[in-house]
């Protein structure tokens, strides 16, 4: 490549037919001789300067270096991520093994107790060579944006000498470059130091693969119903505290309250609060939001709110809001609440509407609807949604094992286009799905099982347009 593009550049800028002028254009010269004919005298020069190839070369083969250390490093953060998950799983059963120990001390003998000890030591040695690992790919990261920065230096330097189209293609690849590597930064970022409560990004563009906590705190595989997670805005000193409902159908009668995420797994529920039997929900797409569950209600027909810090009970009218049209594989889930970090937020379809889907803005201070807008998008064939930021994320079956967030609709510019992010299921289906702007995840109830996501942003591309949905 690099062979040919010298050629053409020797040709072109140093053969011109004609007299080349001052200005350096060519001019034909008309020779007569006897009375043969006009003839074309052709002058050629050369630049003052010769192209460094080499220095081209070398830069060339740099990006290709790069390039594969990049791709190394982004294979590790994946790694990073499952490790994580694997070691606070390894964790929390050593936590649990231990309280058993302690509560009866008398059963534990001596090769038990060493056991252990090997356990607590291995486990703390994978955690310092995770730690290890880590600082390694943020020297990695520095190292090869130095390389990066030189190398662009010398394509500036080889275009202010020569000519820049020799460089151009090469000056593309290390844009590319920059690009990955600062994709490679951000994962890193968002893993070990996520900027929470930022909405400075376009959207979604990854979910990670099914953290599975394990089997609800009722241990029934039977209760396939239910929700759990974390305060979407918790007070003071509750930022810790995690949730779960769950029972054999749709409906919402109880809510369990945890600590901690340890609790949750040992099961050790601070708070048990079982709903008068004139508060009961169904459907399961709840949200907790400063301590007050919002669920809907089927008798009448509505949107409730319970505050425990209170224990006082409210409902209101949808006026809009049909209880014909729930989402595709689970029944009853007419309302779904949604909470981000802009607010509290529900989507229902209506008659109205032919079973499109409608978003709603709820104002959280006289708990009643303050905007709508109107999708395209058809809910029963919605598998479950979520807000991130202001924006509706619909989501869809792919296939047995997979969830695809295909949709997402902006209320800021009131647009809506189509988007392919993939992401697998652990069990066949789920009711629940809920994103939590206090950690970016996004919290699934998948046939009796915890599970959690972690989500990816685009920081980078501008956002996507696309035909502005009706705004109603």
């Amino acid at each position: 490549m690099i062979g040919i593009l010298y050629f053409l550049f020797l040709l072109s800028s140093t053969t011109t037919c004609g007299h080349v002028g001052r200005g350096g254009e060519a001019s034909l010269k008309k020779v007569t001789d006897g009375g043969t004919g006009d003839e074309c005298s052709c002058k050629a020069f050369l630049p003052s300067s010769t192209f460094n190839i080499q220095d081209l070369e070398e830069v060339e083969g740099v990006a290709v270096e790069v390039t594969h250390k990049l791709e190394l490093e982004l294979g590790k953060m994946e790694s990073y991520e499952s490790q994580i998950t694997a070691y606070t799983v390894k964790i929390v059963n050593l936590t649990m093994e231990i309280e058993k120990m302690e509560g009866d001390p008398e059963a534990v003998n001596d090769t038990q107790t060493e056991s252990m000890k090997i356990q607590i030591k291995q486990a703390e040695a994978l955690v310092v060579e995770l730690q290890s690992s880590v600082q390694a790919s943020a020297a990695v990261f520095e190292s090869l944006r130095e390389t990066v920065t030189s190398q662009m230096s010398t394509l500036t330097q080889l275009e202010e000498e020569h000519d820049k189209n020799l460089v151009l293609e090469t000056r593309r690849e290390y844009i590319k470059i920059q690009l990955k590597l600062e994709e490679c930064e951000r994962r890193h970022q968002e893993i070990f130091h996520p900027d929470i409560g930022s909405c400075a990004h376009t959207g979604v563009i990854r979910a990670s693969q099914p953290i599975v906590s394990q089997i609800n705190a009722d241990l029934s595989s039977s209760y396939k119903f239910g929700a759990w997670g974390k305060d979407s805005k918790p007070f003071n000193g509750n930022e810790s505290m995690y949730w779960y409902s769950g029972y054999y159908s749709a409906a919402i009668i109880d809510v369990k309250f945890y600590d901690n995420y340890q609790d949750l797994i040992l099961r050790n529920h601070f708070q048990h609060h079982r709903l008068h039997s004139n508060w009961y929900g169904t459907g399961n797409n709840v949200v907790l939001r400063e301590n007050a569950l919002y669920y809907q209600r089927s008798s009448p027909f509505s949107m409730a709110k319970l505050n425990f810090t209170s224990m006082s009970y409210e409902y209101k009218l949808i006026n809009r809001a049909s209880s014909k049209f729930s989402y595709a594989h689970s029944p009853n889930q007419n309302l779904d609440f949604a909470a981000d970090e802009t607010g509290l937020w529900v989507t229902y379809a209506s008659e109205e509407t032919n079973g499109r889907l409608i978003l709603a803005k709820i104002n959280e201070h006289y708990f009643g609807i303050e905007e709508e807008w109107q999708t395209s998008v058809y809910k029963p064939a919605v598998s479950n949604a979520f807000m991130v930021c202001g924006v509706l994320y619909a989501v869809r079956t792919a296939d047995i094992k997979t969830e695809e967030i295909f949709y997402m609709f902006d209320t800021k510019t009131q647009r809506e286009h189509y988007i392919s992010v993939p992401f697998e299921r652990f069990q066949e289906s789920y009711v629940s799905l809920d994103y939590n702007p206090t950690d970016q995840k996004l919290y699934m109830y998948n046939d009796g099982y915890y599970l959690n996501y972690h989500l990816w942003f685009n920081h980078t591309a501008k956002a996507i347009e696309d035909t502005p949905s009706i705004l109603i």
